[in-house]
Formats: structure tokens, C-alpha cells, sequence
């Protein structure tokens, strides 16, 4: 003879869920409808990143005596200042960190350190004034 089952076993136990007729737009089509690539391109830039560099912060522990790790974060020393373009004979305001600061001092200038640096590391603003010195020195020999 077959025993019958609690009610709640044959609905699939205690913990069984009938699953969600509803899928939300989000996970089917990705965030608002676009597609991976068109959110991680236009995503505004973070406001604690060297814009030279692209030094952001960094995550770690607290150790305390006893051993016990905290998460925390390593914020890098950044300064808002004033860089000077000999080539473009212009000023621009720009994040920067202090490392950078000094690396700027070592490599000669903002015009340098731009000519040299890839585009990855560079905020778009930097890339924009990056873009206007290649142009300005391809058009002075030409002149």
C-alpha cells in the first residue's frame, strides 16, 4: 500500500519555491536595454583616480594585534593642480597624485608625459589634451 505524504512534502518540502512567471527586463536585456560593452564604455569617470596615472584605491585589512583582519581601503593622495602645456601655452586643472607629480618633474613636463603614456591609464580629459599636443607638434614641423 502506498503512504501519503504530508502536505507540505508533496508541495516540494519546507523550503521549495515555485519559480517566478516574471523575468525582469534587466537580467533579459542587460542594464536599461544595452549591452555590456555600451555600459562599461560610458561609465563616468571616478572621482578618486588620477587622472595621469589611473591610480584608484585599493583594498587591504587592518590587522589588528590579535590577528583579526578588517577590510579597508587605500585611497590614493591625490591634488587638484594647475599643469602648464609649453606646446599648447596652456593651463588645465586636472586630479592628479602626488607619485605622478613627481614623475611629471622626472619625465620633463605634461607634453612629455602625455607623448608617452598609453590611452588606458589616461582619464578622457587627459586623452582630449593628449590628442590636442600630438596635433599641435605634427603641424610645427610641417610649418
Amino acid at each position: 500500500m502506498r503512504r501519503r505524504l504530508p502536505r507540505f512534502e508533496r508541495r516540494g518540502g519546507l523550503t521549495a519555491r515555485r519559480p517566478f512567471a516574471y523575468i525582469a527586463r534587466s537580467h533579459v536585456e542587460g542594464l536599461y536595454g544595452r549591452s555590456a560593452t555600451e555600459r562599461i564604455s560610458k561609465v563616468p569617470a571616478m572621482s578618486r583616480r588620477c587622472e595621469l596615472t589611473g591610480v584608484g584605491p585599493m583594498v587591504g585589512h587592518n590587522v589588528s594585534h590579535s590577528n583579526i583582519k578588517t577590510k579597508r581601503r587605500f585611497l590614493p593622495a591625490l591634488k587638484a593642480v594647475r599643469l602648464q602645456s609649453e606646446v599648447l601655452g596652456q593651463a588645465f586643472n586636472l586630479k592628479v597624485s602626488n607619485a605622478a607629480l613627481r614623475t611629471l618633474d622626472f619625465k620633463g613636463g605634461l607634453d612629455v608625459f602625455l607623448a608617452k603614456a598609453s590611452d588606458e591609464q589616461l582619464s578622457p580629459r587627459a586623452q582630449k589634451i593628449k590628442r590636442q599636443v600630438k596635433a599641435k607638434l605634427a603641424a610645427q614641423p610641417a610649418a
